[in-house]
């Protein structure tokens, strides 16, 4: 044991101005790991250092990567980029004021008492995320999320709003304002809004690139307000852009700390030592914890209620930059790292279990906060409070899952604040870039994600034209012969569940026959 003393005091990292620890002691790898991998920590911390400086880092769309800009506008590489970043804080900070004191109101209420956000990834993740993890009791306005095209999921928000949506400040945030998911959302409450008589454009703020489809569509429609998303800031590392900083302002969450506690954390994370800088010790150990392969999955704990949406937000900004099918010479390599997580002590009665005994194909992440509430706790038996109890089941979980060999690692904060949560977003934005280099992947770019969409566009369009072969049919036909004639034989599964999906909903179209053999169905118009 005082060996493993020796270990916690010789890897612990603190940061002091932040009250936040990193122990990174429970995962087993030897010190010289650290030796096999400087040659490739030299390179990260060139390679961070150049991005900072505005080399281009998403070649895809011949970008920069600048979300360390947004909070040290100095840093970034021009001096137009450095007051287009203090002007939209300024700015939302001035509508913000507005909007709590009411000489921005809505035209049929004193003041606006909700806001409905409407976006799809880091545009709803993030928000999210800050929401449950910072926003007070009783905040000036209340939040809720549009963040998927689930006609039933958008059903139940806006019936959970329906007396309340004249006195609603609508967000729709979308960078090109062509994202499926975020215009499909913004129609739908647009035609809320049309049904109870009331002016959505009144109700209504953009976030969005200058000059974009939605921009324009929000001029048209003289919305509210327009704030600015800059190219050079991805989807998963927006939350301190106008993303999230807006709607964290219209709760009431205090901006200016969160910018502050990212970029301390920012400083700490720019120096070139592994032992030195919490991001690329996290990096490091999650080269170790999953053989720099991804041949383990990150379980992340966060043993506090408000820090339950920590481990989705991480699942996009670990996943979706990390997951990558070649390196960056074009080699074959299909990289990432999975993320999951609930929140402990709740995962103590689910899944630790399995953690414990089973499969040992995972590394976890503790997230300890230190300050158990606001005021004193009564005691549940002498000595022992309901805090006490929390932070003994972390310790009791860590000790047995090593004890099995099982590694993890815990961080630790004095509390859940606006500035120890803008630091841990930075703290990992900043290992995810580090773990990029070290596995030789670019970490700023996704082509998965658009290979996606453009799969979903390319499915609408066979609706398209199923649709035109059935209304210009008088007879039913199997789905062979519609696949034939809408020139597309080879996509029959996919015909199939469009008609389904079709039938399902009322939509004009029927289907008869066999239902356990679908290659029996006779398709109509019905």
């Amino acid at each position: 044991m005082n060996e493993l003393w020796q270990r916690y005091q010789d890897w612990l990292y603190y940061h002091a101005a932040l009250g936040l620890y990193l122990d990174v002691s429970r995962m087993r790898f030897e010190a010289s790991l650290l030796a096999s991998l400087e040659p490739r920590f030299v390179r990260a911390f060139q390679e961070m250092d150049a991005l900072e400086k505005g080399a281009i880092a998403n070649p895809d769309e011949n970008r920069m990567v600048g979300h360390y800009w947004l909070r040290a506008p100095e840093l970034a590489p021009t001096a137009e980029l450095q007051r287009a970043i203090v002007a939209g804080i300024e700015q939302i900070e001035a509508f913000v004021q507005k909007i709590h004191s009411g000489a921005l109101h809505p035209p049929l209420a004193p003041k606006f008492t909700d806001i409905l956000s409407i976006g799809i990834g880091g545009s709803a993740l993030g928000p999210q995320f800050v929401a449950g993890a910072l926003a007070p009791q009783k905040p000036p306005l209340g939040i809720h999320f549009i963040d998927n095209t689930d006609p039933a999921g958008i059903d139940r928000v806006l019936d959970g709003l329906k007396d309340r949506l004249g006195r609603t400040l609508v967000l729709v945030t979308s960078k090109s304002g062509g994202t499926p998911e975020a215009h499909n959302g913004m129609v739908e409450v647009q035609h809320a809004y049309q049904v109870q008589g009331l002016d959505f454009g009144r109700h209504a703020l953009a976030i969005t690139m200058p000059n974009s489809r939605l921009d324009s569509l929000a001029r048209s429609q003289n919305w509210l307000e327009r704030f600015a998303m800059f190219d050079w800031v991805g989807g998963r590392t927006s939350e301190l852009s106008a993303v999230g900083l807006l709607p964290a302002a219209l709760q009431g969450i205090d901006i200016r700390a969160m910018l502050a506690g990212a970029r301390q954390m920012d400083e700490a994370t720019r120096l070139a030592s592994i032992r030195g800088n919490p991001a690329a010790l996290l990096a490091m150990s999650w080269y170790y914890g999953s053989d720099g392969r991804g041949s383990k999955d990150m379980v992340v704990l966060p043993y506090k209620d408000s820090l339950l949406l920590f481990s989705r937000y991480l699942q996009q900004l670990v996943m979706e930059s990390l997951g990558k099918e070649k390196d960056r010479d074009g080699q074959l390599v299909r990289q990432g790292i999975a993320v999951y997580g609930n929140k402990g002590s709740t995962d103590q009665h689910a899944y630790v279990q399995q953690l414990r005994e089973g499969v040992p194909n995972f590394f976890l992440t503790f997230i300890e906060v230190l300050e158990d509430r606001q005021g004193p706790s009564i005691e549940l038996e002498p000595g022992v409070t309901s805090g006490d109890y929390l932070s003994g089941l972390l310790q009791g979980t860590r000790q047995a899952l090593y004890e099995n060999r099982r590694d993890s690692i815990t961080l630790t904060i004095s509390r859940v604040d606006p500035r120890s949560v803008g630091a841990i977003i930075a703290l990992y934005e900043r290992a995810v870039g580090f773990y990029g280099s070290l596995v030789n992947i670019n970490a700023y770019d996704q082509p998965g994600v658009e290979a996606g969409k453009k799969a979903a566009a390319s499915i609408l369009e066979l609706q398209k034209r199923i649709l035109q072969v059935l209304q210009s049919s008088a007879q039913p036909m199997p789905l062979a012969t519609l696949a034939q004639k809408a020139g597309t034989p080879e996509q029959i599964e996919a015909i199939y569940k469009i008609v389904r999906h079709l039938e399902a909903n009322r939509r004009g179209v029927a289907l008869a026959g066999d239902r356990s053999r679908p290659d029996s169905l006779l398709v109509s118009v019905g």
